[in-house]
């Protein structure tokens, strides 16, 4: 198992909309390897393309609550349903280190994803983890915490944002230039 290098807001790979997955039984890898860089961060949360892959994969352990016996995988997941008013809560993203914005979700959420054994369910989440669901699906579509937020907000978190999107054009420019390859 390894600890995987979490991306950052302005790799272009976050922005994309995650592609769905074909080969299941391949996964177990990966998913070990996220489950260390989460737990190495110490998120709750970690999406495939936080990590750089296109797939539409995520994790999410809240079990240091009450909330949630044993961590969760979910696979090909869309939201079908939100309901209900959480209001706000402040939410932190392994992608957008060191920011933290309070942001209003649903309450609950009617999930429709597949498991490691390929079968497909469909839950309601609410809690901690109904709003974990909700900011890792937010990922696989391409949405940041600060899309959720208003202009006038977002302003406050601009130079922090620029800096984040230097540092990632910058990183992702050295390893194409290690490949041979120059921008």
């Amino acid at each position: 198992m390894a600890v995987l290098d979490i991306v950052h807001y302005g790799d272009p790979i976050l922005r994309k909309r995650c592609s769905k997955i074909q080969g299941i039984s391949k996964l177990n890898p990966i998913i070990d390897d996220m489950f260390d860089t989460m737990y190495e961060a110490e998120g709750i949360g970690l999406a495939a393309n936080q990590v750089g892959l296109d797939i539409n994969l995520f994790m999410i352990d809240v079990t240091h609550t009450e909330e949630a016996e044993e961590p969760h995988v979910f696979i090909n997941s869309k939201i079908i349903k939100k309901h209900g008013e959480e209001g706000l809560y402040k939410e932190g993203c392994l992608s957008i280190p060191g920011i933290g914005i309070d942001i209003n979700r649903p309450e609950y959420v009617i999930l429709k994803y597949q498991t490691l054994d390929g079968k497909w369910h469909e839950n309601e989440f609410n809690g901690l983890l109904g709003r974990a669901i909700q900011h890792e699906v937010d990922h696989l579509n391409g949405i940041f915490i600060v899309d959720r937020i208003s202009e006038i907000e977002r302003m406050q978190y601009n130079a922090e944002l620029k800096e984040l999107e230097e540092n990632s054009k910058s990183i992702i420019k050295t390893k194409l230039d290690t490949k041979g390859f120059v921008l």
